[in-house]
């Protein structure tokens, strides 16, 4: 019991190390550039029976469209409507977050960051109430997801 008790610690401190929390976003560092990172995200969304992709943006390439330049900078939107629209039918403000969207951008140290809206933001925006069971699952399903990407 005291090694399975010392490894969660040590995953948990591992995993902080990497992930900040602020401003209603979980932001993770990737090891990887911002085309391998986006690649391997949208693979993971895609091949998942419960998720649908509804919208994909390149803002950078935008950005250039009109002779300007930005940082590599990717968003993905993609749902769960058996999720997504219990918490619209709660609040539904919350149709202003939903799909969830999973940004993939690069810092002007040229290192790769994953971001996402933290669904305890979203609840705590829209006064979402009686609906944490659902939050939870989506919270470890865009955890599991960028781990998976940034592993």
């Amino acid at each position: 019991m005291k090694h399975l008790t010392l490894t969660i610690l040590i995953c948990t401190l591992f995993m902080s190390c990497k992930t900040e929390q602020q401003n209603g976003l979980v932001t993770k560092d990737s090891p990887y550039n911002v085309e391998i990172t986006y690649n391997k995200l949208r693979t993971i969304i895609d091949t998942n029976p419960n998720l649908k992709i509804l919208l994909e943006l390149d803002h950078s390439k935008n950005a250039a469209s009109v002779d300007l330049e930005l940082n590599s900078t990717k968003i993905i939107m993609f749902g769960n409507p058996k999720l997504g629209t219990s918490l619209m039918q709660a609040s539904p403000t919350a149709s202003i977050d939903l799909p969830q969207k999973i940004i993939v951008y690069t810092t002007d140290n040229k290192t790769a960051k994953i971001a996402y809206n933290n669904p305890t933001y979203l609840k705590e925006r829209h006064n979402i109430e009686g609906k944490d069971a659902i939050l939870l699952k989506i919270t470890d399903a865009l955890d599991n997801i960028t781990n998976k990407v940034i592993e």
